[in-house]
């Protein structure tokens, strides 16, 4: 498996809300920490699977075949079989007691260059998912 780290010139941000009532959300408050793994269509079998399951009470890795690689900013593996991984740390906690939203500074990209052109999904729950289609190019005026 080879990994290729993106290059980012500013440190991004991304906020995502986390359920108060997992085991993701008190690590995520304990460590502030975090691997933010993205997969494509073909593992969405899996990610339904993980996602219906504490990591409280079993090694998701082990339970569903998926492979842990060592990340180098931050203790959580990053996921071997996403196409991309996002090494974060909180760097806002104002908006969890209120919300459950986390701000978290993207500390390291990395994409899997032997995943061409992945399709993503997007859960909008209870099983459900919209999977990218078409890819459209428009003009535009920048570089």
């Amino acid at each position: 498996m080879s990994w290729h780290m993106m290059a980012a010139f500013e440190p991004p941000l991304v906020a995502c809300v986390v359920s108060s009532a997992g085991h993701s959300f008190a690590a995520l408050r304990a460590t502030r920490e975090c691997v933010i793994a993205v997969p494509a269509v073909e593992l969405a079998p899996k990610v339904v699977q993980v996602g219906n399951c504490s990591g409280r009470d079993r090694d998701k890795f082990a339970a569903f075949g998926l492979t842990p690689v060592p990340a180098e900013r931050v203790a959580p593996p990053l996921v071997g079989e996403c196409f991309a991984n996002l090494e974060c740390k909180v760097a806002d906690t104002r908006l969890v007691n209120r919300y459950n939203l986390f701000v978290r500074e993207v500390l390291k990209a990395w994409t899997d260059p032997a995943q061409k052109n992945p399709r993503t999904i997007h859960h909008h729950g209870y099983g459900t998912f919209i999977v990218d289609g078409e890819t459209i190019r428009l003009p535009a005026k920048m570089p």
